[in-house]
């Protein structure tokens, strides 16, 4: 995935889209011809509530300047001079405050590199597990992990949550913030949630490093799901007892190209010949090794 480099410059202008700070309001901004017209849309949808991070100080009319990093797929991303990111949130007056020891540091330390295994699939299809068989092999080669567990996340971090659908898109969010910074600290993050829409899980791709996302989609039939119910949930969503479960009431979107497929057949894999292929993914894309 490519990432291109924009400058804007944005002044202000009455009754456009304004920010936190009450004497700045953002305005127009020209792109490049090469942008096309739906990058360039999301690239300013992506720059609402944007503060502004550098002014003119000799113009008479308030200016501000914004490096906006815009991916392929058309995320957009800001940084002030000092390195801050902001990514349409309503954050202001904060500066990134530059480390000494950084990413390539710590993964020297560990000698891995930091990245996301994002494991994904309904409820039953044996998520938890084989993120548990796969922390234990990559521990056995003296890696070091962590799994960020849907129910376990839920106990801490997430317990103010509700399962509506904006909660439940928050709770995605969260997790993808945390496992975002056990990769910049080197660790291989592995997140094991149901996270059952697109949108959410390329939400939490698209803040990562082009590659240090690795989505694993677990295949699973919902029969096989069902007829497992370790929790009893399908049992109670079937009786009416639970609304808005996943499979049942509400939808899964399988993702469409994700980096590792695990699929049963016949028989269903034990869940240590499943941790296995990701193993060897992770061993060919190099992040064993610093």
């Amino acid at each position: 995935m490519t990432t291109a480099k924009l400058s804007l410059i944005l002044t202000s202008s009455p009754g456009l889209d304004s920010v936190d700070l009450p004497t700045a309001n953002l305005g127009s901004a020209n792109f490049p011809a090469k942008f096309s017209f739906d990058c360039q849309r999301k690239t300013t949808s992506a720059l609402k509530n944007l503060a502004p991070v550098k002014s003119v100080k000799d113009s008479k009319t308030p200016t501000y300047i914004v490096d906006v990093d815009v991916k392929s797929n058309g995320h957009a991303f800001t940084s002030d001079s000092n390195g801050s990111s902001v990514n349409g949130t309503r954050s202001t007056n904060v500066v990134w405050h530059k480390s000494l020891v950084e990413k390539i540091d710590r993964q020297e330390l560990l000698q891995q590199k930091g990245c996301v295994i994002w494991i994904t699939g309904l409820s039953g299809s044996g998520k938890s597990t084989v993120a548990c068989a796969l922390a234990g092999a990559l521990h056995a080669r003296g890696k070091l992990t962590y799994i960020l567990d849907g129910d376990n996340v839920r106990h801490g971090l997430n317990r103010d949550l509700t399962f509506k659908a904006e909660d439940r898109a928050e709770n995605i969010r969260r997790i993808g913030e945390v496992a975002k910074l056990f990769g910049d600290a080197g660790v291989i993050c592995i997140a094991s949630v149901i996270s059952p829409y697109r949108k959410d899980r390329e939400a939490c791709r698209s803040i990562l490093p082009d590659g240090d996302f690795i989505e694993v989609f677990m295949d699973i039939p919902l029969s096989v799901c069902e007829a497992r119910d370790p929790k009893g949930l399908y049992k109670l969503a079937r009786a009416g007892k639970i609304k808005g479960f996943t499979g049942i009431d509400d939808p899964y979107e399988a993702p469409l190209d994700s980096e590792i497929v695990l699929q049963q057949g016949e028989v269903c894999p034990p869940p240590e010949d499943m941790a296995d292929k990701v193993v060897s993914y992770l061993e060919a894309k190099g992040y064993l090794h610093a």
